[in-house]
């Protein structure tokens, strides 16, 4: 008995830091937007249309045809097919896009942003895009890499009962 009291005593000091302690992105001031170049900020003017459509093929289709996309807990995607699967089911919403950094030269650029959905306050994401363009074509993603703001849980491992 001693023991299971000691035990529970014990996770209850352990837990009662975590559970006072705000959690990381609440504590962190959103970063501010940048403006960008108006070919670039097509791309992600583009991309919340396609995305608020709700069809997963007109997503894909902004991305090269060999493209990647890396989602959070989930294997890297390739190809313009199969970006069109791996977002079936997930495009539609009101989602908001916002430049944080960005670059272009040449043939190759990036940006690095946040995203948020509908009317609600600040940004629940971020993302990288990595562009890629023919000389003189229009910008396509190669790659979009995202999460979300909220900590990642850790998994939970079932302890033996202690022995007596």
């Amino acid at each position: 008995m001693r023991v299971l009291i000691l035990v529970a005593l014990l996770l209850c000091f352990a837990t009662a830091p975590a559970a006072n302690a705000q959690s990381p992105a609440a504590s962190v001031p959103q970063l501010p937007s940048v403006s960008l170049p108006a070919d670039v900020e097509r791309v992600l003017r583009d991309y919340e249309i396609a995305w608020r459509s709700g069809d997963a093929a007109k997503v894909a289709a902004l991305f090269s045809v060999d493209g990647f996309v890396l989602q959070n807990g989930r294997a890297p995607v390739r190809g313009r097919d199969a970006i069109g699967k791996a977002y079936a089911g997930q495009a539609g919403g009101e989602l908001k896009l916002r430049a944080l950094a960005y670059a272009v030269a040449d043939t190759v650029g990036y940006i690095l942003g946040a995203y948020a959905y509908g009317s609600a306050p600040g940004d629940i994401g971020k993302f990288t895009l990595t562009l890629r363009r023919p000389r003189g074509g229009a910008w396509e993603i190669f790659s979009d890499m995202d999460n979300g703001n909220q900590p990642r849980r850790q998994p939970t491992t079932a302890s033996p009962p202690p022995s007596q």
